[in-house]
């Protein structure tokens, strides 16, 4: 099940209900500690050095209670709860160069600005340059507001516990929390709250798509029409088509500008592409439409926008607007029990707002609700750090996959492909929320195989392993 986002009044909550209901506090910490080691590990070798940096808090006792389970590597484990007697120790221990430096100075508690020499302390840690495992939140950090106080701690990797907090999610606190991972089940209570922000675990993904019924045949799976493709932007086209494949529809059709027509059929063997011209006719057993990746040619006819515009507007299959495709539409209602989607990145997302990327990004929560709210009740996958997926009612799902090598052209369209050829299968229109998040989280799944072990990826790569991640 997702876990809600919560504020830390919300974790102490959760916390006291679980201590009222007999659970001891060193369990937890025991719990944490197994959770915090194991994790540490992962990011090392054998014999290699793992430095922690304990404060005198419960979130030192976390951190401490993973040395025990750290087998197979070296530890050093300094408890510092005077800054001023502690930098030099510090300062030595990081200059050992340990291969992961895990942070437990600090945890949610923490209400005031750092004074100097705790500031001194956490700006040894940054100016090391050395890898940084964050128990639950970087320290220094406001878990609430996303904010330092005064200074914090740059963690490649926080590993959050029980349930993410909402400052960390913030864009702001993304140079501190670096990638952020959740440890669900830390031995407190089932969590008693929930909220319309909810982090989403690879599990709500077990057992999806369903299985397929063994007398199925093309047809039982749908017919991606795909709208895409211009001068210069061809590839596009390609990759989307690609992508879709995929994700296993039953037929593919690609239509594209005349011009791109021979470069795209030429990189394609089990898509039917076709040449886009005003009058052509669509075929009528088409399931849903990807309409968008490449239409971007200067010298692209008036009538293609009219086109994307009409299957917004009219179309009885679900739409899927992406990239270019998102600058034709236009605000109001969209046909009832139709299925509606676009997949905006933040500066698409404030061209239809009519504000700037920064406005998006500082609310990105109210970015959704309202470009939904604008666009006729759509589905809206708004992209980024923690892509969020909803619309303007009900719970937006936060995805927990994916990297910043996700940064590269074309990625955008290999996720509209695979989330369209999935979207085309009639089976995988009945809950077009857990299809989405489904496609979303494979995206950054196959994302986060790929830099595993190869850091010079490329989309072709992407493309390659898209749907392979298991649950």
């Amino acid at each position: 099940m997702p876990i809600p986002v919560l504020t830390i009044a919300q974790m102490r909550q959760w916390e006291e209900a679980t201590w009222a209901a007999g659970q001891t506090q060193d369990s937890v910490i025991r719990r944490v500690g197994e959770l915090v080691a194991r994790r540490a590990l992962s990011l090392t070798s054998d014999e290699e050095t793992i430095l922690i940096l304990a404060g005198k808090g419960h979130n030192g006792d976390d951190a401490r209670a993973a040395a025990p389970h750290l087998h197979g590597r070296r530890v050093e484990s300094l408890r510092l709860e005077d800054p001023v007697s502690s930098l030099a120790q510090a300062r030595e221990a990081l200059a050992r160069r340990p291969a992961l430096v895990v942070d437990g100075l600090f945890g949610i508690g923490l209400n005031r600005p750092l004074d100097a020499p705790w500031l001194a302390l956490i700006d040894a840690v940054n100016q090391s340059n050395l890898p940084v495992l964050a128990v639950d939140v970087p320290s220094g950090l406001n878990a609430d507001r996303g904010e330092p106080l005064g200074g914090a701690v740059r963690a490649d990797l926080t590993l959050t516990l029980g349930a993410p907090k909402h400052g960390l999610l913030l864009p702001r606190a993304a140079t501190f929390v670096g990638r952020l991972e959740l440890a669900p089940d830390i031995g407190l209570l089932p969590c008693p709250l929930t909220g319309d922000l909810l982090w989403g675990l690879p599990a709500d993904c077990q057992g999806y798509p369903p299985r397929r019924p063994a007398g199925g045949h093309k047809g039982t799976f749908g017919h991606l029409l795909i709208f895409a493709g211009s001068p210069g932007y061809h590839g596009a086209a390609v990759l989307a088509a690609r992508a879709a494949q995929r994700a296993q529809p039953g037929l593919i059709s690609l239509y594209t500008t005349e011009p791109v027509y021979e470069p795209a059929a030429s990189q394609l063997q089990a898509v039917m592409v076709h040449a886009w011209a005003p009058w052509t006719k669509w075929p009528e057993n088409g399931s849903a439409m990807l309409v968008g990746p490449g239409l971007a040619a200067p010298d692209l006819p008036g009538e293609a926008g009219a086109e994307v515009l009409r299957w917004w507007r009219e179309g009885g299959v679900p739409v899927v607007a992406d990239a270019s495709g998102l600058d034709w539409l236009q605000e109001g209602r969209t046909p009832s029990a139709t299925i509606r989607v676009i997949t905006p990145h933040p500066g698409e997302a404030a061209r239809l707002l009519r504000t700037t990327a920064e406005t998006v990004q500082a609310d990105r929560v109210k970015a959704v609700r309202e470009l939904s709210r604008r666009y006729g009740g759509c589905w809206v996958v708004l992209k980024g750090q923690h892509t969020l997926i909803g619309r303007a009612e009900g719970p937006i799902y936060v995805n927990p996959s994916g990297n910043p090598f996700l940064a590269q052209g074309g990625s955008g369209d290999v996720l509209a492909g695979f989330l369209s050829g999935l979207l085309a299968q009639p089976a995988l229109q009945q809950d077009v929320g857990r299809t989405l998040r489904y496609a979303v989280w494979q995206h950054g799944a196959a994302a986060d195989r790929l830099t595993a072990t190869q850091r010079n990826w490329v989309v072709e790569d992407l493309m390659a392993v898209i749907g392979l991640s298991s649950t």
